[in-house]
């Protein structure tokens, strides 16, 4: 999967896709309009944009979703542990814990985690 960077509004207006998928480009306007004051033009281009970066894709007005939140979400983690600390999970695990200590129920929901991926479950949470 390609890698996946977004701008603090390429975000919002993404989440706003993935929250109404599929959703025609009449509604995405209006919802863009209320939600950050967009007209429709700002809409249109904003939509261009992660459809070219393979996000989305538009047919006939309509808006569909190629990548998952989950997936942009997994891809982009993926991404941020490669390239701050060379693809190992533990050196961001200690990192992260150096300057806020895990609670016991972060603790515990990462070694579920950890046991179903082992098991070759669905490490969700």
């Amino acid at each position: 999967m390609e890698t996946y960077t977004l701008g603090a509004m390429e975000s919002r207006f993404a989440d706003v896709i993935w929250e109404h998928a599929p959703v025609t480009t009449a509604e995405l306007v209006r919802l863009c309009g209320e939600a950050f004051d967009w007209k429709r033009t700002t809409t249109y281009t904003m939509l261009k944009r992660l459809c070219q970066r393979g996000l989305f894709r538009l047919d006939n007005g309509l808006v569909t979703v190629l990548v998952s939140r989950e997936a942009f979400l997994a891809a982009r983690s993926e991404s941020f542990v490669d390239e701050s600390f060379g693809g190992s999970l533990p050196a961001f695990i200690a990192a992260f814990t150096r300057s806020r200590p895990l609670s016991d129920q972060e603790a515990e929901a990462i070694q579920r985690l950890i046991d179903d991926s082992r098991r070759g479950g669905d490490p969700s949470c």
